[in-house]
């Protein structure tokens, strides 16, 4: 049995130690706003915030979460930079597929905590572990950028 916090709340887990924090979450608690991609943790699309930094849950066992706090894209918008990242993402009409989308507000969230101000170079260096297929990188760059503006 594994507990952690998920989204603000308690939760307990009886899953294999070895299975990834992203199998947990889709499978056991039906958390499936964060997607898979690679399972090698290349792509970004699992990313998901442990005590509020950003790691890939695809390669996270849940044995590693026990008694932290984990937090999905759920309630991402609960949280005021997370709240930022999601409307600076509907105005700059970011995603096209979509399917990265989750993993990208969250990197960018968390950029965002780090760094109120983020430059070009910053946001790329941050955001460099996410893969878009679709090819938004410029909108994403915008959207960060307008809730930096917005948070200021």
């Amino acid at each position: 049995m594994v507990t952690f916090q998920l989204n603000g709340r308690p939760v307990q887990v009886d899953v294999d130690p070895a299975t990834p924090l992203l199998w947990t979450l889709r499978d056991a608690l039906n958390m499936t706003g964060t997607k898979f991609g690679c399972g090698m943790a290349l792509c970004g699309a699992c990313t998901v915030h442990l005590d509020g930094a950003p790691i890939r849950s695809c390669i996270t066992p849940i044995s590693a979460v026990a008694g932290k706090k984990v937090t999905t894209i759920e309630n991402i918008g609960a949280d005021p930079v997370g709240r930022a990242v999601q409307d600076a993402w509907v105005k700059h009409d970011v995603p096209q597929c979509g399917y990265c989308q989750s993993g990208q507000i969250m990197s960018a969230a968390a950029l965002l905590r780090e760094n109120k101000r983020p430059n070009d170079e910053q946001i790329d260096a941050a955001m460099a572990g996410n893969i878009c297929r679709c090819g938004t990188y410029a909108r994403i760059r915008a959207a960060i950028k307008d809730a930096a503006a917005s948070l200021a």
